[in-house]
């Protein structure tokens, strides 16, 4: 196969990468707190098919990994007393499992039997001191902006928040779950704010997923012609070569 159509092929495994993610993207344009995701692209210097001494090498498409736009999605009011939005980008609530802190910001919590504030997964969520745990009996719980939470007038806690001046250290683990995949240690979500009885929307504009959707497609037909136009010249070359000898 000629280098044109190699740089052709890792260009069609970058697309079917890119569609595949394009396409999680609109999958989850509804999902609380989930970021749009887009697939980074570089280059990657490898040795010709045939090369002499003289020549350079070829440059193909290298897959770099996800990047995550992590800017604020829009505030949707619920009204329900355990629903809670972050007002503040970059932070994250905390929360507890056997391999040690999570991070989401999708803050649809629930409580469990025994009063303790715990996501959908059942994870607990983290306050200043550990797990939060209140009385049901008492009645509902209010959480102020600043995140001290209160029951019947008392205060009962104080909800945690995590900021991380470097996002990428943050790797995704599904169910709008991240972790921290460094040694960087969260800092304080100073100005940060929750609203109670609100949830975080999605940040996908699906219009410019779908008009994604329609670029990749086109991108994969353009470079299968390609791939095509240079096998028909090789087999014509080959042909030639027949008949001349």
């Amino acid at each position: 196969m000629e280098n044109a159509a190699y740089i052709g092929l890792s260009r069609q495994m970058t697309l079917r990468r890119e569609l595949d993610i394009a396409a999680n993207n609109i999958a989850n344009a509804q999902t609380t707190g989930f970021k749009v995701e887009q697939l980074m692209l570089g280059t990657e210097v490898g040795d010709r098919a045939r090369n002499d001494a003289v020549r350079p090498g070829v440059s193909f498409v290298l897959d770099n990994g996800v990047g995550r736009d992590f800017s604020q999605g829009s505030l949707q009011q619920t009204g329900r007393r355990l629903d809670f939005a972050i007002e503040g980008e970059g932070v994250f609530f905390r929360l507890e499992d056997g391999a040690g802190e999570a991070y989401t910001r999708d803050g649809a919590f629930t409580l469990d039997p025994e009063g303790m504030l715990v996501t959908k997964g059942g994870l607990p969520v983290l306050g200043e001191a550990g797990p939060i745990v209140v009385d049901p009996a008492l009645g509902p719980i209010t959480v102020a902006d600043d995140g001290s939470i209160s029951q019947n007038g008392a205060p009962v806690g104080q909800m945690a928040l995590a900021r991380f001046e470097n996002l990428a250290v943050l790797s995704k683990d599904g169910d709008g779950l991240y972790r921290n995949a460094s040694n960087d240690v969260p800092i304080d979500a100073a100005g940060a704010q929750i609203r109670q009885g609100m949830l975080e929307g999605s940040n996908v504009n699906p219009l410019i997923e779908i008009t994604n959707l329609i670029e990749i497609s086109r991108s994969y037909e353009r470079a299968s012609k390609m791939i095509e136009n240079v096998s028909e010249l090789s087999r014509r070359s080959v042909e030639r070569l027949g008949r001349s000898n």
